[in-house]
């Protein structure tokens, strides 16, 4: 155990971070182990790779996932708002390239390939976009000379429309949201907010009218007759065999006809080994991730802390009832991944990412660093 009195970086940083966030991330990747091992199985038999191929793999990636939630925690918030101006700009400038020389994947061109290694850009443009909202609308609030509202409000159409372009409509909607909640919170007046999300509803229209993926998918979900349901009906069928009790570790049948058990449909997995009890387990965790980081917002004084570690939290808890919606067929097929549970390096090393900024945002920084934070804007 580390004294008090210990004077070093990791000293002071175990004494200021947030433990029960850290454990509840901890607690996250170690159920991902436990339902990988039930969902990926079925999927390395099709492809013909060894049974326990994504498994392995998913223990290789959590070594710099871990590596990098603690090493971007030490961060000063001077130094998380440069990473996430460096990430922003990298990530949306794949994101374009993505679209002209990326693979097409299910009809998207999401994905760049550095030889055997792909990268989904968009995944890591998500943290680094709040961070810079929050910025943006912190300064605004801060400085009378500074246009921070005007920046944050450029900065959302400047991030979805290559998004759009990709096509990625999922991480469209998500990040429109997020940046909605940060709105609200920064003071915004109810009408605007009102305003906004009317913008957003007419955004889904035009996605409906413009977008066949986009048509398709939620033609689907109104009528289960009007095409291939395939996926959406063995996810939810998963449940109803489950039980509340489930079948048991390796006894599903569901996730040997979901082409994506390993996932998106991970959940559905759970569902139906594990049982319902198990899953509702799943739920209360990602709902005391949540709570704990919007409990460390609403304490802090910082503003751009206060958006930032809303927005983050948001965007984490949105992700998982997203996809926790789909596999249980409350919303139309996303495509979107299960916080830390779902099979992915993309997905865990920019949740990696964002989780690092949260932690070092929560951080307990003495009250002589916030009066200073203007002196470390400037710099």
């Amino acid at each position: 155990m580390m004294s008090r009195a210990e004077r070093s970086h990791l000293g002071d940083w175990w004494w200021t971070v947030d433990r029960g966030l850290l454990a509840g991330l901890a607690g996250l990747m170690t159920v991902g182990l436990v339902f990988l091992m039930a969902g990926g199985p079925p999927v390395a038999e099709r492809l013909g790779l060894p049974t326990f191929h994504f498994l392995n793999r998913q223990v290789v990636y959590l070594v710099p996932t871990v590596a990098l939630i603690l090493a971007v925690s030490f961060l000063s918030l001077r130094h998380v708002r440069r990473l996430a101006l460096v990430t922003y700009l990298a990530g949306v400038a794949l994101c374009v390239l993505a679209i002209k020389y990326g693979p097409e994947i299910k009809g998207a061109h999401r994905w760049v390939q550095f030889g055997s290694f792909g990268v989904q850009p968009s995944e890591f443009v998500k943290p680094a976009f709040v961070i810079l909202a929050a910025w943006a609308f912190a300064e605004g609030a801060r400085r009378r000379d500074m246009p921070g509202g005007a920046l944050a409000v450029l900065l959302l159409p400047a991030t979805i429309v290559p998004l759009i372009l990709q096509p990625d409509f999922g991480q469209t909607m998500l990040l429109t949201m997020v940046w909605c909640c940060m709105v609200f919170v920064a003071g915004l007046h109810w009408l605007w907010v009102a305003g906004l999300g009317g913008l957003g509803l007419l955004g889904v229209g035009a996605a409906y009218e413009f977008l066949p993926h986009v048509r398709d998918r939620i033609t689907r979900f109104l009528d289960k007759d009007s095409g291939d349901n395939f996926q959406t009906f063995w996810s939810k069928e998963s449940f109803n065999v489950g039980g509340w009790l489930g079948t048991g570790p390796g006894e599903g049948v569901a996730k040997r006809h979901l082409p994506d058990a390993h996932t998106d449909f991970i959940f559905s997995v759970a569902g139906e080994e594990f049982g319902v009890v198990v899953c509702i387990g799943l739920v209360l965790l990602f709902a005391f991730i949540v709570m704990r980081g919007l409990m460390l917002a609403r304490r802090s004084e910082d503003i751009f802390c206060r958006l930032a570690i809303t927005g983050l939290t948001t965007l984490f808890g949105l992700q998982a009832c997203i996809n926790m919606a789909v596999n249980v067929r409350l919303m139309p097929a996303k495509g979107m991944t299960l916080p830390f549970v779902s099979y992915g390096g993309s997905s865990l090393i920019s949740l990696a990412l964002g989780m690092g900024f949260l932690v070092a945002l929560t951080r307990r920084r003495p009250r002589t660093a916030l009066l200073n934070r203007d002196e470390g804007l400037a710099r």
